[in-house]
């Protein structure tokens, strides 16, 4: 059998692998354990036999498909038996055990993640998952400050505290992130918030020690840097301490294209290694017995591996650093062994091992952004015998002493442009945006990041002034990058594009850095075109689409016709660094194509309708502006026309009528309460329509009734008040005559939301009730058939995993 012959088979059983543990990643529902347990026997057999058997390559293929499914899914079943009991739910519960990460401060207060020892509730002992993620929240004020036990809060110690949990849940949006996996694949499987009761302290946790080392640097930082951005930006580097980074300068390095060298990601973690691999074998050659025990290359590549561990765990061993360090281990165990495989087999080897450790890894960007890059580097070396990243790290030592350092300097300059361009599909892929100026921005700031600050960060571990110097070096590269940000036109935004534009943009990617003739690299942008400018589904004239999105307890509405788009409330405010408009709406619009918003409208005053708006009117252009809001608002000020919505003001667009139902004039000169004044819209056609009614009760309900009659009849309610019971009363609910009601509310909202007599009231009429918690994103299209029911389609149902929270629909 030939060595081709032999790579061909191995790298079939890798893809028959990863295909298995794909095909398990798309179950609804998990089986029971000891089925995964005995489809894993039957695949063993299955690779046992073909062993055995050289011809039966196929059973071969099987066993391996087989394999991956089963071994995820028999993961995945240990891990969702660790669950927090429905009955505990809501309860205050006593635990103990240990702060198992660097706690995070924020706006709102501290979150970290909390190793469970012990629990009980009145005295009796409760089975608790076993880690926890935990916020600690400082109240309800902009201007509250954290308390002496807050302030006491380090990682590694163990305390006992009074929680209140819930399962995991998160709001689940077309292309927003999916919280409830990011939560399944840290095997965290509750989260809940420390009440306000005493706090207690207690004898130190053996172990820990790393986190507690982390804690100390990240306290050094702080004290020793006086500049907040530069003290965040050390502290994310040496410690992995994101959230020391403010909001707005993430909005920066994102929009820069350099977001990835600011946490500790697989780029990351393989470019320290390719530095670590580069000093020792320089180091090594200085010495002959050295070079005797071992080769300098064979040094670099393990010297290389243990630097990347040890950043990887003092950074607080995060996912994507734990993928790629197994990632970097396969390739150094391979060339150790003298296996020169090609470099599509050397991936597929180390995509089985991160898999089998991490299936959920498929699913998640930076798997893919980190095979990437590194597939690049391998593809795209030159036939020299070093494929590999550390490998690349070691240059022949030939030439005078300038001519090596040029040949680093043109090595590191090939990588930053191969990373720039080659990852830019991906971008594109999972973020809909690209940073046009990115590839000038990458080829100064790789190498000040991973050659100048990072080092500098770890550093100042041992010499503290030196973080003064990377402070100094911060500040330098945040000019440099807010003038390049200030570039009009700096990012490109593109709607999400269909699986065929995704493969053919990555094949242009990867053509474009392949050592090929240019004429070959020349259908590079051709095939990266229809990702660029993906094509689009818009609704057509005279039709229109609704989603109400998954925002929490608040209300987001957006309404498209064929070339306009509505925006109805913008969410609530999560605290003072978060946000419905920058985490849910903003990537909704962008994964959508939306460029620019043709009329937002806000129903009223309140932070669950208003709280994103700010997001949304800086980041995207808004034409126009409609709301019931107090002159002095500041939100006014940031709109290029505002105006003011009255009873009576009507619009057309693309065949679609809109109509502001409420308030009346006169509303606004008896300073009503913020919900008397809720803007009301109906958007109809001939066949279709919906009523967006905002926050109004019983009195405004009555008022509507009497102003409009049969006109309020809809087919779509969007539930007045997210189901208070001050609002739907019986005589809205009989003139309006909805199919179907949508409830925006939060999971588990303190408000009760959507009351349950409310919703009684709601079945009493037939009408089909959809609640955000249960439902996720709520889709409707309006198809121009008159007399269909408007049952729309639930994000929660139609994109569910195992992993999403089951939450039952209400009253059910």
């Amino acid at each position: 059998m030939g060595g081709s012959d032999t790579g061909g088979r191995l790298a079939a059983l890798a893809l028959a692998w990863l295909a298995g543990v794909a095909i398990h990643l798309q179950q609804r529902t998990l089986w029971p354990a000891p089925l995964y347990i005995a489809s894993l026997l039957v695949g063993a057999a299955c690779l046992f036999a073909a062993w055995r058997w050289r011809r039966a390559f196929l059973v071969a293929l099987v066993g391996a498909l087989v394999c991956g499914a089963a071994a995820s899914g028999w993961r995945a079943a240990q891990r969702i038996d660790d669950v927090l009991p429905a009955g505990l739910e809501g309860q205050d519960v006593v635990v103990t055990g240990i702060v198992a990460s660097l706690p995070q401060q924020g706006a709102a207060g501290l979150r970290f993640r909390f190793e469970v020892e012990s629990a009980s509730r009145q005295g009796a002992k409760v089975q608790l998952p076993e880690r926890l993620a935990l916020g600690w929240y400082k109240g309800f004020h902009e201007d509250a400050v954290l308390s002496e036990p807050q302030r006491a809060l380090r990682a590694g110690q163990r305390w006992r505290f009074t929680v209140r949990l819930r399962q995991p849940h998160g709001s689940l949006n077309p292309h927003g992130q999916d919280y409830e996996l990011s939560l399944f694949e840290q095997g965290v499987r509750a989260t809940g918030a420390v009440r306000d009761a005493p706090a207690e302290l207690l004898d130190p946790a053996a172990g820990y020690w790393i986190e507690r080392l982390r804690q100390r640097v990240r306290d050094a930082i702080d004290a020793s840097v006086a500049d907040r951005r530069a003290a965040g930006v050390l502290a994310a580097l040496a410690v992995g301490d994101q959230s020391a980074i403010e909001h707005d300068d993430w909005d920066l390095f994102r929009n820069t294209g350099v977001a990835h060298l600011m946490s500790i990601s697989g780029l990351h973690v393989t470019m320290f290694a390719w530095l670590a691999g580069l000093v020792i074998a320089l180091a090594w050659r200085r010495s002959a017995r050295a070079m005797l025990a071992w080769p300098a290359p064979v040094a670099a590549r393990w010297g290389g591996l243990l630097a990347a561990l040890g950043y990887a765990v003092f950074s607080g061993w995060g996912v994507p650093s734990q993928r790629t360090v197994w990632m970097l281990a396969t390739v150094t165990l391979l060339q150790s062994a003298g296996l020169r495989w090609p470099w599509p087999l050397v991936l597929l080897a180390a995509a089985g091992v991160v898999t089998a450790f991490d299936p959920w890894a498929l699913l998640q960007p930076g798997f893919w952004l980190s095979f990437m890059a590194v597939g690049l580097l391998m593809a795209s070396s030159p036939a020299d015998g070093r494929p590999s990243s550390v490998d690349a790290a070691d240059p022949a030592p030939v030439g005078s002493p300038a001519s090596r350092v040029a040949a680093v300097v043109r090595a590191a300059l090939r990588t930053q442009v191969i990373a720039t361009l080659g990852l830019a599909p991906l971008t594109l892929i999972f973020f809909q945006q690209v940073s046009l100026v990115g590839f000038v921005a990458n080829l100064f700031a790789i190498p000040i990041v991973t050659l100048v600050i990072t080092p500098l960060a770890l550093l100042g571990t041992l010499v503290v002034p030196l973080w003064g110097v990377g402070a100094w070096v911060v500040q330098g590269l945040v000019a440099a990058l807010g003038w390049l940000g200030s570039v009009p036109g700096a990012v490109w935004t593109v709607a999400a594009a269909p699986t065929w534009a995704q493969l053919a943009g990555l094949l242009g990617a990867v053509l474009l850095v392949l050592p090929l003739p240019w004429r070959i690299r020349a259908l590079a942008p051709l095939l990266a075109l229809p990702l660029m400018l993906p094509p689009r589904t818009l609704p057509a004239d005279g039709t229109f689409d609704v989603t109400a999105l998954d925002v929490g307890q608040g209300t987001a509405v957006v309404v498209r016709t064929h070339d306009h788009v509505m925006v109805y409330d913008a969410g609530p405010q999560y605290s003072r660094d978060s946000d419905a408009g920058q985490r849910v709406l903003l990537p909704f619009l962008r994964g959508s194509g939306v460029g620019r918003i043709d009329r937002l409208v806000l129903s009223h005053r309140d932070n669950d309708h208003t709280g994103g708006a700010r997001a949304l009117v800086t980041a995207l252009p808004v034409d126009d502006l409609l709301s019931s809001l107090e002159a002095s608002h500041p939100l006014l000020g940031l709109a290029a026309r505002p105006s003011r919505c009255v009873a009576g003001q009507a619009w057309t667009w693309d065949g679609v009528r809109f109509d502001v139902l409420q308030p009346p004039a006169a509303a606004y000169e008896r300073a009503a309460k913020p919900n008397a004044l809720s803007c009301v819209v109906r958007v109809s056609t001939a066949a279709r329509s919906i009523l967006l009614a905002g926050d109004v009760e019983r009195s405004e309900e009555a008022g509507l009734v009497a102003d409009w009659g049969a006109a309020l009849r809809s087919d779509v309610l969007i539930a007045p008040h997210h189901g208070s019971r001050t609002s739907s009363s019986a005589v809205f609910l009989d003139a309006l005559q909805p199919a179907t009601a949508v409830f925006q509310a939060g999971y588990r909202s303190r408000f009760g939301h959507p009351a349950p007599d409310v919703l009684e009231r709601y079945r009493e009429r037939g009408i089909a009730i959809v609640v955000s918690p249960a439902c996720g994103a709520w889709h409707w299209s309006h198809d121009g058939v008159a007399g269909a029911r408007a049952d729309g389609t639930c994000l929660r149902q139609s994109a569910r995993r195992y992993w999403h929270h089951d939450v039952a629909a209400a009253g059910e």
